[in-house]
């Protein structure tokens, strides 16, 4: 395994505890596969980018990894194989060959995009990634970067906390029961026909959203988790009613939350958990206020240190029982897989928020615009949302596998009512 200091050639690292579901689920559509995109206002410069991309290669070997199977549990083995920098010609978030890294770097014209396995890391691995790259191909451009800005710098050496496992460094026991909770409502909507996945982009002004949501003394992501919600309870209304009845009741999202905001760690690896706020179709139509009530008590009461706290446990938990560490992969992966699909049936969608890049303003004014586009849906989900802020604009990326965009329509059409512009363009 790693050296406890230092990364040194032909290391091996333990999957992180969010990593160990994904090679059990992962497929052609189910790539669990993260991407972030730069859109610079010049087209990129192919000569200082390479060279960019030969500077930050060794800069992060917890990333220069392969997936290995043991005999219990997958890990990660070193290997001393090239960066992929290739064409961004395809369909975003496709999955990785078992030859090939977990990440990629793409390129097209004056957009770089990266795409990160969610066996390697979460968004903020792979944005702190992005910037990495992005930093270093500015200083070869001529630019400056602010010393106010924190960056992994090419030429250090990762730190140890970079490749920890959070999880099991803040894993405390806490015994406490598993409550059950139920299935959730999902979208009612066929599947488009292979290859499924499609992403349209909503594109809104940072400063009149926020006045909005200042007005009801909710964050952002708490206001956009409520549209989401207010979306889906209007695909719920227009059902027949034959179809309502069989129905689950319960509009559920799942909100991720990064946990390095409550625990002090440099970890590049997965570090988040996730929060669900909810409804019960059966106590009739909620308003907006009332869902956003709903809303920002529930993920305020929910994102709580002792309430986290006894999430890890349980994840944790789970995972250092001795009995589940003495099955053989091949069940684990059996069992996995069953775990994750009744995981996703708890729940209606997800929306994720990368928060707002600022690097700074002279750097800012290089850039046009940001997107990040979460892992695929599994068939059982169907949606889900991405949101990150740049300079005056919220950009929102709906991932989508079915025939139908009534969800996106009723989002911003929501949005567009209460005086918010919006622009939708197809990724």
């Amino acid at each position: 395994m790693a050296d406890k200091n230092e990364l040194e050639y032909g290391f091996w690292l333990r999957l992180d505890n969010a990593a160990k579901i994904y090679p059990a689920v992962t497929s052609s559509e189910l790539t669990s596969v993260i991407r972030i995109s730069v859109e610079l206002k010049e087209r990129i410069k192919a000569k200082q980018f390479s060279e960019a991309i030969r500077d930050i290669e060794e800069r992060f070997p917890y990333y220069k990894v392969k997936l290995k199977k043991g005999f219990f549990w997958y890990y990660l083995e070193h290997q001393n194989l090239p960066v992929q920098v290739i064409a961004d010609h395809w369909m975003p978030c496709r999955t990785f060959g078992n030859d090939e890294l977990m990440y990629r770097i793409l390129v097209k014209k004056n957009k770089v995009s990266v795409e990160f396995s969610h066996i390697l890391t979460d968004g903020t691995g792979t944005f702190e990634f992005l910037k990495t790259l992005l930093f270093t191909y500015f200083i070869k451009c001529g630019h400056a970067i602010p010393d106010e800005i924190p960056w992994l710098q090419p030429g250090e050496k990762a730190h140890q906390e970079e490749y920890e496992d959070g999880f099991n460094r803040f894993f405390k026991k806490i015994t406490s029961p598993v409550i059950s909770v139920p299935n959730a409502f999902h979208m009612p909507f066929p599947l488009k026909e292979k290859p499924r996945f499609e992403v349209l982009l909503g594109i809104i002004p940072v400063k009149g959203i926020l006045i909005k949501a200042k007005a009801y003394a909710v964050s952002l992501t708490e206001y956009l988790v409520a549209v989401y919600l207010f979306a889906s309870q209007k695909v719920y209304q227009e059902l027949p009613r034959q179809k309502k009845r069989h129905s689950n009741k319960i509009i559920r999202i799942e909100v991720p939350v990064n946990l390095r905001n409550l625990y002090r760690t440099k970890t590049m690896r997965n570090f988040s958990l996730y929060v669900m706020p909810e409804i019960d179709m059966r106590l009739g139509w909620y308003t907006f206020e009332e869902l956003l009530k709903v809303v920002h008590y529930q993920m305020q009461l929910e994102t709580d240190k002792k309430l986290i706290g006894k999430m890890i446990s349980r994840h944790v938990g789970g995972e250092k029982n001795l009995f589940v560490r003495s099955v053989p992969l091949f069940l684990k992966s059996l069992i996995l897989s069953k775990l994750y699909a009744r995981g996703t049936s708890k729940y209606s969608g997800v929306v994720t928020n990368l928060g707002k890049v600022d690097f700074g303003t002279d750097l800012n004014a290089l850039i046009k615009r940001v997107v990040f586009i979460p892992p695929p849906p599994s068939k059982i989900l169907k949606t889900n949302c991405g949101i990150v802020g740049f300079e005056n604009e919220l950009v929102l990326s709906f991932g989508n596998i079915t025939t139908s965009r009534e969800l996106e329509k009723h989002f911003f059409r929501f949005l567009s009512s209460q005086g918010i512009p919006v622009k939708i363009e197809k990724y």
